[in-house]
């Protein structure tokens, strides 16, 4: 066999290799077509340092070579994409993970619906538990004058005689909020 034909052989398996590759990333093959990409590869190494070619065919063996190199790498890539699975960014894991649900109390004097404080304080906690943020500085006799001077504060200041408090987890984050009603 002639390098003319051996070159026109190793184009033909590069191209045979080529659809190969796409039947299995299109599903159409269990496995890669690891046959023939030895094939391919032992013919780019058989002629990589022969002396016996000339300008003209040194010119179509760096062609191919050239081309293979560039598959080579694509494949790789899709194979190892395929093999991890689906990439997601920071956000798209954020927006996947079970988020705790918001509570939500009503009142017009927390002395004497001291059980819904409890309540309150209770989900914030378990809130910021979930979230991994330090208790350390959260005691509840703290949050209880807290919430009496803030119910004090909106009802003063907004003329009305509901408040509601909300915990929510925003951005990792835990918030509580008060509004009038």
């Amino acid at each position: 066999m002639t390098i003319d034909e051996e070159l026109t052989r190793l184009e033909e398996s590069l191209r045979r290799l080529k659809i190969e590759f796409d039947i299995y990333f299109n599903g159409g093959s269990q496995r890669p077509p690891s046959d023939t990409q030895w094939r391919v590869e032992s013919l780019i190494k058989k002629f990589s340092d022969s002396p016996k070619l000339t300008f003209a065919q040194r010119f179509r063996y760096n062609a191919i070579a050239q081309r293979h190199a560039v598959f080579n790498d694509l494949w790789r890539q899709r194979v190892k994409a395929r093999e991890e699975g689906p990439r997601m960014t920071a956000a798209e894991l954020r927006q996947m993970a079970p988020k705790p649900a918001s509570f939500r109390v009503e009142w017009r004097d927390p002395v004497a619906e001291a059980d819904k404080v409890d309540k309150l304080f209770a989900a914030l906690v378990e809130a910021k538990k979930q979230c991994g943020e330090s208790l350390a500085n959260l005691p509840a006799d703290a949050f209880k004058k807290f919430v009496l001077q803030k119910t004090a504060q909106l009802k003063r200041d907004f003329k009305c005689d509901q408040v509601q408090y909300v915990v929510e987890v925003e951005d990792g984050q835990v918030k509580l909020k008060a509004k009038a009603v």
